[in-house]
């Protein structure tokens, strides 16, 4: 069962998992949920306390309807008032594609709340995709939904162009489940007007390059070795970001932690018992 969190006039949905004084917190990325850990809880459980997070217009936090309500700041802002509202701050970080251009701008705007920072398939910049695809995409959603789009994806052959070996050999293993247990849910509770304010943001940000040298906090950067897209953002996060980490994850693309479970946990067990010392992480 989610708790609530009430914070700059939206409620977020959260759940936690695991025991510890320092919490691993997880935000997911565009058009994600918590749902999109769900698979991980317990192995992550097992290593201490775990909070999954939906933003706002993910998942079951706040749909506002409103464009301007739907910006990478406001989301960095969510993030922030979360962690207080919550006693998180000084919690472990790891942010997802959108999630972790979220965790990146409140790592900027208060570092101090921030212990340490894992940030996975994402960019200080727009990223390597085709925004063309996106703005089809957009253009579909705000004609006929969510549910349309949906229809549109699951037409797509395995072998399409855009599509990761790693997530066509998931499809392959999950089954229906890929759609049922995973996309589907995903998308039928995302804000529509999130979809396209957020998308736009996205390809439209402007690149925070030059001020990664103010971060300080122990920094993992995780990519799947499959992730087009994100794998020159990668390079560039790990060179300027002082002594951050770059860890590859072989046979996975924009979603390793289920693409590549093992190879996944074992960095993030890596990482945490780096940073927290091995007494902080149990089963250490």
């Amino acid at each position: 069962m989610a708790k609530r969190c009430a914070v700059n006039g939206v409620e977020l949905a959260w759940e936690e998992h695991g025991a510890g004084e320092r919490a691993l917190v997880l935000v997911h990325g565009f058009t994600g949920s918590r749902r999109d850990f769900a698979p991980r809880v317990p192995e992550l459980a097992a290593l201490g306390r775990t909070v999954l997070l939906d933003l706002r217009g993910h998942g079951a936090s706040t749909n506002t309807g409103d464009a301007a309500s739907y910006t990478l700041e406001q989301l960095a802002d969510d993030l922030l008032a979360f962690l207080d509202a919550t006693g998180l701050a000084g919690c472990d970080l790891l942010g997802h594609s959108l999630g972790g251009m979220v965790a990146l701008r409140a790592a900027l705007a208060a570092p101090e709340r921030i212990a340490s920072l894992i940030l996975m398939d994402t960019a200080a910049r727009a990223p390597d995709l085709p925004v063309d695809r996106f703005r089809l995409a957009r253009r579909v959603v705000e004609e006929a939904g969510l549910e349309a789009l949906l229809e549109v994806m699951r037409r797509v052959p395995p072998e399409a162009s855009g599509r990761s070996a790693a997530d066509r050999r998931l499809e392959a293993a999950w089954g229906e489940g890929y759609w049922r247990e995973w996309r589907v849910p995903n998308y039928r509770a995302m804000d529509p007007v999130a979809y396209g304010a957020l998308g736009e943001a996205l390809f439209g940000q402007a690149p925070l390059g030059e001020r990664l040298a103010a971060l300080r906090m122990p920094t993992l950067v995780l990519v799947g070795a499959e992730d087009e897209g994100f794998l020159a953002a990668a390079d560039e996060l790990a060179a300027r970001i002082p002594g951050a980490r770059r860890v590859t994850i072989p046979g996975a693309a924009h979603q390793p932690q289920l693409e590549a479970p093992a190879a996944w946990l074992a960095a993030i067990r890596d990482f945490l018992r780096e940073v927290r010392g091995a007494g902080g992480v149990a089963g250490s």
